[in-house]
């Protein structure tokens, strides 16, 4: 299956995308922090009231424990992003490992929307 990309979106409108300046990640052209580094990317006085506009429209979190005994597990995390047509627009390795016996990995994924939040999470 061939991912449907999103065309360029033009600076300036929702859906912009710029390289962090820190750890190269592509993030959103309106973050002020990034998320992957979690460093300042842009001087922004309402920093403080952007955080209050944004959800956390998903939270998923699993512990993986290896038993005590037996062979060591590989895994790989991947993440896949549909549109409301089944069609996959995005797709990622996050992480790759193992896991030796008596070893546990917890993953967490979280979706945070930001602007106008009263509707986060709702299907319509």
């Amino acid at each position: 299956m061939s991912a449907t990309r999103p065309g360029p979106v033009r600076p300036g409108t929702a859906g912009a995308t710029r390289t962090c300046p820190h750890c190269k990640a592509i993030i959103l052209e309106s973050a002020s922090v990034c998320p992957q580094c979690k460093h300042h990317v842009r001087f922004d006085a309402d920093v403080a009231k952007r955080a209050l506009t944004t959800t956390s429209a998903l939270r998923v979190e699993g512990t993986i424990r290896h038993p005590s005994d037996g062979e060591a597990w590989e895994y790989s995390m991947v993440l896949s992003i549909r549109n409301d047509r089944d069609e996959e627009i995005d797709r990622k390795i996050v992480g790759v490992g193992a896991m030796r016996p008596g070893e546990a990995r917890t993953f967490t994924l979280t979706v945070e929307v930001f602007g106008d939040t009263k509707n986060a999470g709702r299907k319509h």
